[in-house]
């Protein structure tokens, strides 16, 4: 195989952070093998779906989410897939992206986001500081067998994954489970980030394991707040749909342009909201500073009464009703005479008042002189009006950084798959456009579907980039790993002939014969690089040769020979 078609096919088993950034196709082949997987297919036979297959498609998603928060959680171990040195990772992709955007894009590499992220101390946060030097984690995404086999590892009671496996994961179960279109699930990349837009109703946004609709994206709660933060404050890198892909560094991009068009302004529809009487509690509500400036006017018994911002948000925390909704009199009625006056305060204005001045002004927020119009009414109780006015309308109205869509569109081969099909249909048609479709090609590898693919990438990446399997045996001699290895459980995460790779097998304690003497292989050629060492796969049977043969015992039915130089 090609060099560099290497290093691609074989980023296709590895699916590290690093490695669907310089190869954005990845992004979707991992989609496409979580839904071939019989995985989700099976989450389709429970009851709790079963009872909702009449249902619309957005009502399933609802519970989809349910589903996804209590089977899986969100894993920022940094250490799960062990350690790798940034400079060999930076040669390694040298002949496709300089090593200098590649550190201005990414958070392993030195990367740390606009203001916003240095406030935050981001690498602090995602626990990249206690890295050093040129050492730094592997980021890798999961495909949904690894991500359930998280429940064998210690700590864990479930499955689990971190934010790109998690976007993968919603985007083949959106599909499989809900009946959405593929053509309706855009896969949003940033350098700290992945998530989905769904275009249902207004919209959806996958965010770890959760939903935002557009009413949740700008409620503003802590939770909404966090769920923004991506799109607030980061490039978007990489945008993958099922007609291919467009990324913010390649000058050529694969997505249908009318496609990427659609998602550009669903998108921003999504972003954007009208400046209401709810809307505007949703901003009081994130920008605490500035309750000291307003107040609630109501009436009370045919009496006017006054309540001071801050007061009012008290109430509504820890409450079922909230300031503006359907709710707004209930809360009014738990709120103490005490807290009420019956003068209006002269500091302040009346929120009610703003409103009924944005009403009889026709006042735009996209229209700048609206905006200094609204900040000049402002001024006389608000000194800093200009800065609230600005971050009023950042908050009803966001512009994301995405890939400029001033490329140059190669035609690829679009996924065409439909929510009726089955899954032996899908993996069919899939096997079908392999030629015609790098991306459906390249699933079969993040598949692991080892009847149907070339091994040296499976071999390149087990050999190469598997540390947690070296690390646990450094302290064993070769009788102890193979005994260790003999000894755990003769069962692989992958069914059929698809093969985990040595740190699944090391990290979930479990493995088929054809699984554990790959991982040997990887130990042994770590612990003497000199060393010549084959291995031969029999229909029932691995056997790794080195200082002497070690045997294990397989169900895969697999036949290959394959050596790895010294």
């Amino acid at each position: 195989m090609d060099p560099k078609k290497l290093e691609k096919y074989s980023s296709a088993i590895t699916l590290s952070d690093m490695e669907v950034f310089v190869f954005p196709e990845l992004q979707y082949s991992l989609v496409l093998a979580n839904i071939m997987s019989p995985i989700i297919w099976q989450w389709r036979q429970e009851d709790t779906f079963r009872k909702l297959q009449n249902k619309s498609p957005y009502k399933r998603l609802m519970r989809l989410k349910q589903y996804i928060m209590d089977e899986y959680e969100f894993n920022l171990d940094l250490n799960t897939w062990g350690l790798t040195d940034k400079n060999m990772e930076l040669n390694r992709f040298k002949d496709f992206i300089p090593p200098e955007e590649i550190a201005r894009s990414n958070a392993l590499f030195g990367y740390t986001g606009d203001q916003y992220y240095f406030d935050v101390d981001i690498r602090r946060h995602f626990g990249l500081d206690q890295y050093a030097g040129d050492i730094i984690p592997f980021w890798k995404t999961e495909t949904v067998e690894a991500m359930t086999a998280f429940r064998f590892k210690d700590g864990y009671q479930t499955g689990a994954g971190e934010c790109v496996s998690l976007s993968t994961l919603y985007a083949a179960a959106a599909f499989i489970v809900c009946g959405i279109p593929l053509e309706d699930i855009f896969m949003v990349l940033t350098p700290l980030h992945s998530q989905n837009f769904i275009d249902i109703r207004d919209g959806v946004i996958t965010n770890n394991r959760r939903l935002v609709t557009k009413s949740m994206w700008f409620n503003g709660t802590e939770i909404s707040n966090k769920a923004q933060r991506a799109l607030r404050n980061e490039q978007v890198t990489i945008v993958a749909h099922n007609t291919g892909y467009i990324h913010c560094l390649y000058d050529q991009a694969t997505i249908d342009p009318k496609a990427y068009e659609h998602f550009q302004n669903q998108l921003g529809e999504y972003l954007t909201a009208k400046l209401d009487a709810m809307m505007f509690a949703n901003f009081l509500r994130t920008y605490r500073q500035y309750h000291r400036h307003f107040q609630f006017c109501r009436h009370r018994r045919g009496e006017a009464m006054f309540v001071r911002a801050e007061v009012l948000f008290a109430y509504e925390h820890g409450s079922d009703y909230r300031i503006a909704d359907h709710t707004f009199d209930k809360l009014l009625e738990d709120v103490s005479s005490e807290d009420f006056s019956i003068y209006k305060y002269a500091d302040r204005i009346c929120c009610e008042q703003l409103m009924a001045f944005l009403r009889y002004e026709n006042i735009h927020m996209r229209q700048e002189k609206d905006r200094e119009k609204l900040a000049a009414y402002l001024a006389a109780v608000m000194p800093d009006s200009t800065n609230f006015v600005q971050e009023l309308y950042e908050f009803i109205h966001l512009e994301p950084r995405l890939p400029s869509s001033k490329k140059q569109y190669i035609s690829s081969e679009p996924i065409v798959l439909r929510p009726e099909m089955d899954r032996q249909e899908i993996i069919d048609y899939l096997q079908s456009i392999r030629d015609k479709s790098e991306t459906a090609d390249l699933a079969f590898y993040a598949y692991r579907d080892m009847e149907r693919c070339d091994w040296q990438p499976f071999i390149k990446a087990a050999v190469e980039r598997n540390p947690v399997s070296i690390e646990m045996c450094k302290e064993k001699d070769t009788s102890q790993i193979y005994g260790w290895l003999a000894a755990m459980p003769q069962a692989s995460i992958y069914d059929g002939k698809r093969l985990a790779q040595p740190d699944e097998v090391a990290n979930y304690g479990t493995g088929d014969g054809v699984e554990k003497a790959i991982t040997l292989a990887n130990v042994l050629q770590a612990s003497d690089p000199t060393q010549a060492i084959s291995v031969e796969i029999e229909t029932n049977q691995a056997i790794v040769r080195a200082d002497r043969d070690y045997s294990f015992p397989s169900t895969k039915g697999l036949q290959n020979i394959f050596s790895i130089n010294p």
